[in-house]
């Protein structure tokens, strides 16, 4: 057995990635938040962490099929081995890494495990040749959750959706600037996608701050408020990219968020791009300004299980229970919103989710408690073309919405008008 001064090379973000998949599927963290542990690894090891974790959990249903192919008696879901084999199955299947490397890392997060075990899957399904298909199988519960709310084609998109890292859109200030970027296609207003993701940092006009990254669904709120709306409150702002969307546009924003490190974070957006709002660090629930706005963005904490592509693991963090959660949060978000509202002045509601009892029913539910509000359809030319509203009014982006151009995040939206006194 390698010393620790011989170990196999890449063992430590190997390491890393196993602690990250606990953190993940053991005890409910964003992939994100796991990372974290990996901190003080060189930045080429963080890097390979996170790619290592992430292809596992796009491949998760399919590398476990896999591992139960080759076992006699099957592995407890959590053990250590499952997991070890999980994370060599998906380098050898999304990241090309050489047969000999794979052993030589599996079998050091064994040590005084089950190794002979590893060691023998693992040479079983190499020998074997490691096939699995084109697209990813969801976990069964969430694709028949979302076949029983989308049907089978949104489902089968999502599939392709998560097999790969989405491209890299970015928002800019004005749209003259975002026809200009070199190497890309706008797909909308103010709008830029590259077809590969990249260091943020290193690309041209980063350090001017003309644009800032973030996914064009998730620039389809914003869109949404009126151009006449002179006061503008983000509800739940941090890190900025809505925020900077509607300051973009000349609005005069209240940006607030309840954590102060947040709400740093928008400010160093903000500082970047030379564009201004008001931060305010308060709890959405509770803050009373003492005015109200002419339209209020409420953008709510969700399962975001829209952001599969980018986020493989909130298919697995999105159970019933958080779902639960997130709806009874999002109601209250809403209800409070509703009261900072200036009389005939605008509130869009939107999630980064595909469950509609994060979406439809939400607002379903408002306006029922709340007559007085109605829905205002998107008008002709505030959204991209290729986004066409409900016969309800609302906006409900799917996987397989431009597929062919890197597609979409999931997303609902509603865009609703306050009573007038």
């Amino acid at each position: 057995m390698p010393t620790p001064d011989q170990s196999p090379d890449g063992l430590p973000a190997r390491a890393a990635a196993l602690r990250m998949l606990d953190g993940v599927l053991r005890r409910g963290q964003s992939l994100e938040a796991a990372a974290q542990g990996g901190a003080h690894l060189p930045p080429a090891d963080q890097g390979l962490a996170l790619a290592i974790a992430g292809e596992t959990l796009r491949w998760l249903p399919d590398l476990d099929l896999l591992i139960d192919s080759a076992t006699r008696l099957p592995l407890a879901d959590d053990a250590k081995a499952r997991m070890v084999l999980r994370m060599a199955l998906a380098q050898k299947i999304a990241l090309n890494t050489p047969d000999h490397a794979l052993v030589a890392t599996a079998l050091p997060l064994v040590d005084g495990g089950p190794r002979r075990l590893v060691h023998g899957v693992l040479g079983t399904l190499l020998r074997q040749g490691v096939s699995v298909g084109d697209a990813p199988h969801l976990p069964l519960i969430v694709a028949e959750r979302w076949r029983r709310a989308w049907g089978t084609p949104m489902v089968e998109a999502a599939r392709r959706a998560i097999a790969h890292r989405p491209p890299l859109d970015l928002s800019f200030k004005d749209d003259e600037a975002a026809h200009a970027f070199a190497h890309a296609t706008s797909l909308a207003p103010r709008h830029a996608r590259l077809d590969r993701s990249s260091n943020v940092a290193e690309l041209p006009g980063f350090g001017e701050g003309g644009w800032w990254v973030q996914d064009l669904a998730a620039s389809l709120p914003a869109r949404l408020i009126p151009a006449g709306a002179t006061t503008v409150l983000d509800q739940c702002a941090a890190p900025g990219g809505k925020t900077m969307q509607l300051a973009a546009a000349g609005h005069a924003v209240t940006a607030l968020d309840r954590k102060p490190s947040r709400i740093a974070r928008l400010q160093q957006n903000l500082d970047r791009t030379g564009l201004a709002a008001e931060l305010v660090t308060a709890d959405a629930l509770t803050w009373v300004p003492d005015r109200t706005f002419d339209a209020v963005l409420v953008d709510a904490p969700c399962s975001s299980t829209g952001t599969l592509r980018r986020h493989p693991e909130v298919i697995y963090r999105a159970r019933p229970a958080i779902i639960e959660e997130t709806v009874a949060l999002q109601t209250n978000l809403l209800a409070h919103a509703a009261t900072l509202v200036t009389p005939g002045g605008a509130l869009v509601f939107a999630t980064c989710s595909l469950e509609p009892e994060e979406g439809e029913a939400i607002v379903e539910a408002f306006l029922a408690a709340h007559p007085g509000f109605a829905i205002d359809p998107p008008k002709p030319a505030e959204l991209p073309d290729f986004v066409t509203p409900t016969e309800s009014g609302f906006v409900r982006t799917l996987p397989g919405l431009i597929e062919e151009q890197g597609g979409l995040d999931g997303f609902f939206i509603a865009r609703l008008v306050a009573p007038r006194d």
